[in-house]
């Protein structure tokens, strides 16, 4: 099955970018405007197929009508294999920076996570292969574009590469709300680290949270005692970034 990648930002991201390898562009005929016609020429240098399509075919092909009158056909999605991106790092000499999810099911969180991992220059995503969304359209277009430059690896055992990354050097801190919980602002991030992020709703699975060296809180003075899980993993990524600044 063809998987389409829909929206100018995204496709832009696309076509520039280390990820999937684009195959076509469909844009839609009678309709056009500067942005769409830049994406063509982009297209032609790549000496990608354009097609140009009926608003309606387009809106089959997408499954809606959301697609700002593009879409760009791709190679099916290959998650980076752990060990491969463990070496990247390894050879890298940079400060380890992974973000792990452990089942975040609902597409438009996971879209924006990956994106905030993206800008927060972390070298991975690591997520569950039994307890996690998809890499769908929808997830594509609210990373926007994240996932040309970002590398997602699926591991089989959350636990173990946990286990695996602290071999390495690397701690890893479990984002929870507990009393007991660090402080996250107050929590020294510097160094090579990993953050463990639980499902939304339900956090951190108990084995997972043993696995973790620690486990962190934001702060909360409002009345509501919880964030999206987008928001809250939004916040510890610049958090660590703010600490290791001038590293």
């Amino acid at each position: 099955m063809t998987d389409y990648l829909y929206g100018i930002n995204p496709i832009c991201e696309a076509l520039q970018g280390d990820g999937r390898k684009p195959l076509e562009l469909l844009i839609i005929s009678g309709e056009r405007n500067d942005r769409l016609d830049d994406l063509v020429v982009r297209a032609k240098r790549l000496r990608l197929k354009v097609n140009f399509l009926e608003r309606r075919e387009l809106d089959r092909l997408a499954g809606h009508s959301h697609h700002q009158g593009i879409l760009l056909s791709l190679t099916p999605f290959r998650y980076v294999d752990f060990n491969d991106l463990l070496q990247d790092w390894r050879d890298s000499g940079q400060m380890a920076f992974f973000l792990l999810l452990d089942g975040i099911t609902d597409p438009h969180n996971y879209g924006a996570i990956l994106r905030s991992a993206e800008v927060a220059g972390c070298w991975g995503v690591i997520v569950a292969k039994d307890r996690s969304c998809p890499v769908t359209s929808v997830v594509e277009k609210t990373a926007a574009g994240a996932l040309s430059h970002l590398a997602l690896c699926q591991v089989t055992n959350l636990s173990r590469t946990i286990d695996e990354l602290k071999r390495e050097g690397i701690w890893c801190y479990g984002l929870a709300g507990d009393e007991d919980a660090l402080d996250l602002f107050s929590t020294d991030l510097k160094g090579n680290l990993a953050l463990v992020v639980g499902r939304e709703g339900k956090g951190l699975r108990p084995n997972i949270r043993k696995h973790c060296d620690a486990l962190l809180a934001i702060p909360m003075v409002g009345k509501i005692n919880s964030l999206n899980a987008s928001v809250a993993t939004g916040i510890a990524l610049f958090e660590v970034v703010r600490q290791n600044r001038h590293q």
